[in-house]
């Protein structure tokens, strides 16, 4: 080996974020000492970000298969079967770290990334969504972090031509220091080989082969930015965290479009083999991983790759993160076809390397050897850790909640909590910021945010449609983490079916603490176990997601927060469902799914945004959860929106019952007239109980008794009748001011932040 200059002291160690125990596995592995650049190799893709080191063994107990998952976890993202000779492709990413320190680009290049591994699959880009966590709107920079991180996903999402169609934005001071922004894209490729659609290719897959092929860096050139970016992505936030906007990549939205295009359109000439995208730890994953699936070596010369900057070194770049860059591997023979189309669209496209039979990633600077480490010992070899589990403290307290506790409230109260619900910003209108997102560019786009339970999006080329959505009820995690995590996996499918779709599959972002806390990771354990029982009961398996561990502030851990985005098919000839009041003299009906709740206590009252803002109280136990009630709930909605039996529908969630119907007519000239309840011991569990398994249907009268005959084992209770005016909305025999919940609920979020209402 060549001599280095820097020295590994047990501080440079340190200071790669590598335990000396990991130092010590790597030089087992090597036989010798690291220099500097393969020390930083290891390092990067042996961070919790890269290696899920210690998150890999609770991860197995997803359900990952079915018939028509084509690709599950392993790649750059997963792929279902949709029918048509078409798949979806689809996967959730965090970008979390990047946005607390440098809102505007940790979220535009976190819309890039998660846009690159679906492209990087064959598919075509054809919908964003995300899901965004901050601290309290009045306390310190939450909105100074809101407005950079709305407006970085705004503008990588809009100048792509990509649409932002859905999405979420809790508010909780559990997120104070360590704001949360994960990116979920949704793509369209051949599920085989036989033509479909001009816009689409074949399923392209990140596995190098064929010994002698040329390897190719294609996009950006590179640059110092996002250096350590995936170490960075691994630790607890501190103070000096400010000092690491070096670790935050700057992205280039107009060159990433270039890019989707150029590398779709090589995809299309058969003339690629593989191809991955450079994310977290840049080169350094995407020619080690690819080699590693492929069993096959890869070597490359850092002196051929286009340079932003000058004097640069190997180790730079092999650990940067700039953006908009894509590894290919050609077959042999085809370098003149691809180089000619990447000058076509006037990107970088330069031969750096070929592939190997040697099993090792070898890099070059100027032919000189810099590095030589086995691929697979960087991709697979890291350490897996079986963390220590103990079940918190807090829980005894939090979960100790009795009816003594919580005075019920009177009929004369009800205008007051329902006027404070709708004005907290996790529940009123999101249209300041989805206003922001170009949410119709590519045409596809059917249902508009807030128009739907989930976003529904037409597929050129077929006559079925997707509905897909992001959910996450991280308190009710706090509060019990394996039930909770039964709740967000059964709301986020109801979400999905409520438009008439079937849900199909899953993938998560599982945001959590410092995993070398034991109580941390009991958490983590618990949730895990309790996705993992809903996927199977649901028939939703996780084909793909991301865990992002070390979210933590000097104030403390945030809540556990597994986000769920879940993808959904609707049949060809079936009219999608809205969630807004379509015509006065329809019936409301109320479909109850859960056979285990009980008409007296509490249940449905614990963790819910009542409890929370009207008593200030976090606690007690989450709603009771009926999975296989839920099931036959998805099943039936699917039923009511094939045979066209409703005209809306919506789930009941956060705010529970009243503010599901005032949400139902947000934005039309309709009101509501309920006369019948749902029978409980308690005002407050009616009204503001988040029961799990409860949907609203809006249902012509002469269709109510084929909906009844249709709901088997469900629950139907008649609440009232949709009117034809606000003016007209009563509450049993009360008149409710409609309109004036309306605007507080569609002005609360611009109030709060002094900005001017949409």
């Amino acid at each position: 080996m060549p001599t280095v200059e820097i020295a590994i002291t047990p501080q440079v160690v340190k200071e790669h974020g590598l335990t000396p125990e990991e130092y010590q596995r790597i030089l087992k592995i090597l036989g010798r000492e690291p220099n500097i650049n393969e020390l930083g190799m290891y390092s990067v893709l042996w961070s919790e970000h890269c290696s899920y080191k210690n998150s890999k063994p609770q991860l197995k107990k997803f359900p990952t298969k079915a018939p028509w998952v084509l690709q599950g976890p392993g790649e750059n993202a997963g792929i279902i079967d949709i029918g048509d000779g078409l798949a979806c492709t689809f996967k959730i990413e965090s970008h979390n770290h990047p946005s607390a320190v440098e809102p505007y680009q940790g979220a535009a290049t976190g819309v890039g990334g998660i846009i690159r591994d679906v492209f990087t699959m064959g598919a075509r880009p054809i919908a964003l969504l995300n899901s965004l966590r901050f601290g309290e709107l009045s306390q310190g920079n939450t909105p100074w972090l809101l407005d950079g991180v709305v407006r970085g996903i705004a503008g990588y999402g809009n100048c792509v031509g990509v649409p932002t169609v859905g999405g979420e934005i809790y508010f909780n001071k559990c997120y104070q220091g360590n704001p949360l922004v994960n990116a979920m894209c949704v793509g369209i490729v051949q599920s085989g080989t036989q033509f479909v659609h001009e816009l689409y290719g074949p399923i392209m897959k990140g596995v190098a082969k064929g010994i002698g092929n040329p390897v190719v860096y294609v996009g950006a050139a590179t640059g110092r930015d996002g250096i350590h970016g995936a170490s960075f992505a691994s630790v607890v936030l501190s103070e000096e965290s400010e000092s690491k906007k070096s670790s935050v990549q700057v992205g280039d939205p107009f060159h990433e479009k270039l890019l989707l295009e150029a590398c779709l359109e090589l995809i299309r000439s058969g003339a690629v083999v593989a191809m991955q995208d450079m994310g977290a730890a840049g080169l350094t994953s995407s020619g080690s991983e690819m080699a590693s699936r492929g069993k096959v070596g890869i070597e490359l010369d850092v002196a051929l790759i286009p340079a932003r900057e000058p004097h640069m070194t190997p180790y730079e770049f092999l650990l940067s993160e700039s953006q908009e860059r894509m590894l290919v591997i050609l077959e042999k023979g085809h370098e003149a076809l691809a180089l000619a189309i990447f000058q076509k669209w006037g990107l970088n496209a330069v031969v750096i390397g070929r592939v190997t039979d040697d099993l090792m990633f070898r890099v070059l600077e100027q032919g000189r050897l810099v590095a030589e480490v086995p691929a697979a010992s960087l991709a697979d070899d890291a350490p897996i850790y079986q963390r220590a589990e103990q079940r918190p403290a807090y829980l005894d307290d939090v979960q100790a909640l009795s009816e003594n506790d919580i005075p019920d409230l009177t009929y004369a109260q009800v205008p007051a909590v329902l006027q404070t619900l709708l004005a907290h910003p996790s529940i009123a209108s999101k249209r300041y910021v989805f206003e922001q997102y170009d949410y119709m560019v590519q045409t596809n786009t059917v249902q508009c945010p807030a128009a739907a339970d989930a976003a529904v999006l037409r597929i050129k080329g077929s006559d079925k449609m997707l509905a897909v959505s992001t959910d996450c009820n991280s308190r009710m995690l706090y509060l019990d983490p394996q039930q909770g995590a039964r709740l967000v996996l059964a709301e986020a499918a109801r979400n999905v079916a409520c438009t008439g779709a079937r849900p199909m599959a899953v993938t998560d972002c599982l945001n959590w603490g410092n995993p070398e806390n034991p109580e941390v990771f009991w958490t983590f354990a618990r949730a895990v176990e309790g996705l993992a029982e809903a996927c199977r009961v649901l028939e939703t398996p996780v084909i793909s997601g991301n865990v992002s561990l070390y979210n933590e502030s000097p104030a403390g851990a945030i809540f556990p927060t597994p986000v769920i985005g879940m993808v959904g098919v609707i049949a060809a000839g079936v009219r999608a469902l809205g969630s807004k009041f379509q015509k006065a003299g329809n019936v409301i009906v109320l479909v109850d799914a859960c056979t285990l709740r009980p008409e007296s206590g509490l249940d449905g009252l614990g963790g819910s945004f009542y409890l929370s803002e009207w008593h200030k109280i976090e606690r007690g136990l989450p709603p009771q959860v009926d999975l296989q009630g839920e099931k036959r709930l998805l099943r039936f909605l699917e039923v009511v929106a094939r045979d066209a039996l409703a005209q809306s529908c919506h789930d009941i969630s956060d705010g529970g019952l009243l503010t599901a119907l005032v949400e139902m007519c947000v934005d039309t000239t309709f009101g509501f007239d309920v006369r019948t309840l749902p029978k409980m011991s308690r005002c407050d569990r009616v009204w503001f109980g988040e029961h799990a398994g409860w949907v609203l249907l809006e249902v012509p009268p002469i269709l109510l008794e084929r909906v009844k005959q249709r709901a088997q084992a469900l629950k139907i209770v008649e609440l009232g009748r949709v009117t034809g005016s606000k003016t007209e909305t009563h509450l049993l025999d009360q008149a409710l001011d409609l309109a004036h919940f309306e605007q507080g609920y569609k002005h609360a979020l611009t109030d709060a932040l002094n900005e001017p209402a949409l």
